[in-house]
């Protein structure tokens, strides 16, 4: 079995490959203006022919990324009459209530091109008003008049009855053959009328680039004689094939990030270790997510950009929080002589200013070099020298002259802005979820993760940075260790205990024959199947629910006593405190369809005996840590040269082919049996 999974980030586009029974590895730079290319480097550089693999997994930020720079298609909204202001009238709930220049989200599809047709469906999935079929002959002229590419369509309560909302996508296919057109009750069969016309809408918006790019990968890979399985990496922690992500691509929002928790998840498992933070730091941004007995969390409810102002997404992600710091995030100085760092990057072109490409804007990877972090003749294993003296200019062009610092001074002030901004990220999914971090450990990833996870997990106490084999490429590794996957809801309301167990085993069946057609078309079979079904649940008069775990739908009808339990427990874990006594409801149920990999080569890489290289001579040079008048004399490590076993205590610098791991002063490392490092950090005050 040759496997290959590629990541696809703002920076870099990394690979991880099991070829011939070895893992082969390869880092370049992303290509934006062509996503492919990166694609067919980073094959070139592993030595991977693309005709002898059996399957390519790949997780990319282009959903995303499209959504965050608004550069998706020109994209219309056809709904209710009556219901046409729903989108952009959103939730009146104001997250930030001191900021005096708080906005709402914009919506991504203008007033001007949201249409409104008479028909309406209550939400018993009863017609009370037919669809007007002139109407829509109407609205399809208007759209192809305004050079509409893709349409969203979200009727009310076609969650419960999507009749309606079937025959305005076939009227349009049948019109309009060379537009996107998305259907809410294909992405979701959810109420919430918001949040799914959000959904819906994303979908539309994104579809034509990133469909558009995966037609184009698929099309690179089919032009040899590649005839394996291609499979996208879900945003839930899953995989699905190239055909569904191009008619869902909002499902593969946060591909690439989550494959790397995914991966720690299972690195965490094997260490033992209850609960973790996966921390990934890239180019573009810092990422953290909670891990919990080797599973991060999934949640339903999703901003795609900042929680106040960004985009809602109904659908389930394995809960990551992101910032943006990365590696390329850009440091400046406002007019009031504030020092900055990010959100804006400078992505792979043309890069940090030590890229030599020209740039004069200084990020957080040259203020490392600065620092003496980074060793200039080793990056990205010496593919790519850095110029350390234009890392300084613009240092001191940007930063230091206008705040009366030299470039050491100046970069020391970024380095310690951006792990300060980072470890909100880590504090979000930790602290403020009512878990102590001085409970946990960090598995720390990503190209610049073991250059920053230290400082960050000091700040906020956590005694030990786990940094696992590969952390420059960990999130291309994690995407082979992901089973396909596929969540299936319904919204049924109804009171636990008072349900008919017929209506309940019909709705559970119509989800089952939804998932065997996928799986049908996905090429899966039975015997691989593992279906899972879950009630979300809440006390009446709450507004959002638990996702609880049932056996048997008489759970939900029959003796509900355990689902009670579960459910008291579940809530009085999440918010501290329940209510045994009062009514339980139903909101929606859901089926959990995996098919777990036939293989385990990455996991059991995860966990093979490490076999270091021939014995590497230590260096040392002066590394700035804490204060930037006194460099410290570092000693220098070669990773892929230690030994099992192998102990050592900072200051230290470990070196690899695609990653830098900085150990600060008092810190203790230890070569784990497998090669992962476990440092122990040096006790600190709490005061």
């Amino acid at each position: 079995m040759n496997i290959v999974g590629i990541d696809i980030g703002g920076t870099f586009t990394d690979l991880v490959g099991y070829v011939d029974g070895k893992i082969v590895t390869s880092k370049t730079s992303t290509v934006p203006a062509d996503p492919t290319q990166g694609i067919a480097r980073s094959l070139e550089l592993a030595n991977c022919d693309p005709n002898e693999l059996n399957e390519i997994l790949h997780g990319s930020t282009i959903a995303i990324n499209t959504v965050l720079e608004r550069k998706g298609a020109r994209t219309a909204l056809i709904t209710t009459t009556g219901f046409r202001d729903v989108y952009a009238i959103g939730r009146s709930n104001r997250i930030q209530a001191f900021n005096l220049f708080f906005k709402r989200p914009q919506p991504l599809v203008p007033r001007s091109l949201t249409f409104e047709i008479p028909e309406r469906v209550l939400a018993s999935g009863e017609v009370l008003e037919t669809l007007d079929e002139k109407a829509i002959i109407a609205i399809i002229s208007e759209i192809q008049a305004a050079g509409v590419e893709s349409v969203a369509v979200c009727l009310l309560h076609s969650w419960a009855n999507p009749s309606h909302e079937r025959r305005v996508g076939d009227m349009l296919r049948q019109t309009l053959p060379n537009i996107f057109v998305t259907l809410s009750h294909e992405i979701l069969r959810e109420y919430r009328e918001y949040e799914r016309s959000s959904t819906t809408a994303l979908n539309a918006f994104v579809g034509p680039r990133v469909g558009g790019y995966l037609k184009r990968l698929e099309t690179y890979l089919r032009s040899g004689a590649f005839g394996g399985k291609i499979h996208i990496m879900r945003s839930n922690g899953g995989v699905m094939s190239i055909g569904q992500a191009q008619e869902q691509p909002v499902s593969m929002m946060e591909s690439g990030p989550v494959a790397g928790m995914i991966g720690a998840g299972r690195l965490a498992k094997m260490l033992g270790l209850k609960r973790c933070i996966g921390f990934d730091m890239g180019g573009t941004t810092a990422k953290s997510s909670l891990i919990t007995d080797g599973a991060p969390a999934i949640e339903t409810g999703y901003v795609i950009g900042e929680e106040a102002d960004g985009q809602p997404m109904q659908l389930p992600v394995v809960n990551i929080v992101e910032v943006g710091a990365g590696g390329g995030s850009i440091a400046w100085v406002d007019n009031a002589g504030g020092l900055h760092v990010g959100p804006q990057s400078v992505g792979a072109d043309p890069g940090p200013a030590c890229y030599g490409k020209g740039a004069d804007l200084p990020v957080v990877t040259d203020a490392d070099l600065i620092l003496g972090r980074i060793n200039p003749q080793r990056f990205l294993n010496g593919g790519m020298p850095l110029d350390k003296a234009a890392s300084e200019r613009a240092m001191l062009n940007k930063v230091g002259n206008g705040l009366g610092l030299n470039a050491v001074e100046a970069a020391l002030g970024v380095a310690k802005i951006a792990d300060t901004s980072m470890s909100l990220s880590v504090r979000a999914v930790s602290i403020h979820k009512g878990i102590d971090p001085r409970d946990t450990a960090m598995i720390a990833f990503g190209g610049a993760g073991p250059l920053h996870a230290i400082a960050i997990a000091r700040e906020i106490y956590i005694p030990q940075v786990i940094i696992p084999k590969l952390p420059g490429t960990f999130s291309a590794l994690g995407m082979l260790m992901a089973s396909w996957r596929q969540d299936f809801v319904q919204t049924f309301i109804g009171r636990v205990g008072e349900l008919s167990e017929e209506t309940v085993n019909k709705v559970y069946a119509e989800l089952v024959s939804s998932a065997k057609e996928q799986m049908k078309r996905d090429g899966i079979s039975e015997t691989e199947a593992d279906y899972r079904f879950f009630a979300d649940l809440r006390y009446v008069g709450q507004e959002h629910a638990i996702s609880i775990p049932l056996e048997e739908t008489a759970q939900l009808s029959g003796d509900t006593s355990e689902v009670r339990k579960r459910f008291d427990a579940e809530h009085d874990r999440r918010y501290s405190q329940s209510a045994p006594t009062e009514a339980l409801e139903v909101v929606s149920l859901r089926l959990v369809l995996t098919a777990a990999r036939t293989d385990n080569v990455a996991e059991e890489w995860l966990s093979r005996p490490w076999e270091p290289e021939a014995e590497a001579e230590v260096g040392s040079r002066d590394v700035v840590f804490n204060d930037a008048s006194k460099p410290l004399k570092t000693a220098i490590y070669w990773r892929p040269a230690l030994p099992a076993g192998f102990k050592l205590t900072g200051p230290a610098v470990i070196e690899e082919p695609n990653s830098t791991i900085l150990i600060h002063p008092g810190d203790e490392v230890v070569v784990h049996e497998a090669g992962h490092l476990l440092v122990t950090l040096a006790k600190q005050s709490e005061e």
